[in-house]
């Protein structure tokens, strides 16, 4: 049997869902050619406005899913979007392929832990958990690599700007969420936390919708990104 029989096949069991006006092994079809054919994470509004209207797409992402367990790329959830990623066990192969990345600074991936935990964070907030000053280039270093984002602005004096994560970053670290990060028990059985920590010592579970504001948060405005170098100054 060829190998497109085989896709084919696992395609071939509409009986098990709902009639609908499009076969749903058509609409699979549809979804994964869409998303194979992104070089960036399709988000799932993107997906549901090139589908016909009360198209089932989580029962069709859910159904996709399955049929690429155990192949060699893997249809995958990046916050609220979806892209074909290569087997996590089959990485090595890639290995030859991989851009050499420039090496983050202890300072940089304790910076990255702290917002990816604590988001939203200010800068002082960064400085009072590390007890250290955070230099604006560590800061930069990260924005670079599309990892954390400016969120917004925190409801205080000074209004001091928060930091977050990006869906760059969960596809980086092959995270579907934000509350998939590592908790104690796993980051201590990767021998990243000491086994003598103090009983008392917790590893915050993030809690945040990376893309919505909270309560106490104001959106950036253009003055904002203006006045932060993100927005070239209008002009008169």
């Amino acid at each position: 049997m060829s190998e497109a029989e085989v896709v084919m096949d696992d395609y071939d069991d509409d009986a098990q869902h709902p009639a609908s006006p499009m076969a749903f092994a058509e609409l699979g079809r549809m979804v994964e050619a869409i998303i194979f054919a992104s070089s960036e994470p399709v988000s799932e509004r993107a997906l549901a406005e090139r589908l016909p209207v009360n198209t089932d797409l989580s029962a069709i992402l859910e159904h996709l899913q399955k049929v690429y367990e155990g192949r060699g790329v893997h249809l995958v959830r990046v916050g609220a979007a979806w892209a074909f990623r290569t087997a996590s066990d089959l990485g090595f192969l890639m290995s030859r392929e991989t851009v050499q990345q420039r090496k983050l600074s202890r300072a940089a991936m304790e910076v990255l832990a702290i917002i990816a935990y604590h988001q939203p964070v200010t800068r002082a907030e960064l400085e009072d958990i590390r007890g250290v000053e955070t230099s604006k280039g560590t800061l930069d270093v990260l924005m670079e690599t599309g990892w954390i984002k400016l969120r917004g602005r925190r409801r205080t004096p000074g209004r001091p700007v928060t930091y977050g994560t990006t869906d760059t970053f969960l596809d980086h670290f092959g995270l579907p969420e934000i509350r998939d990060l590592p908790g104690l028990e796993e980051l201590r059985g990767a021998g990243l936390l000491s086994a003598r920590i103090p009983s008392s010592f917790s590893v915050p579970v993030p809690n945040v919708d990376p893309d919505e504001l909270t309560d106490d948060e104001e959106p950036l405005e253009d003055i904002d990104l203006e006045g932060l170098g993100l927005l070239a100054p209008r002009g008169d």
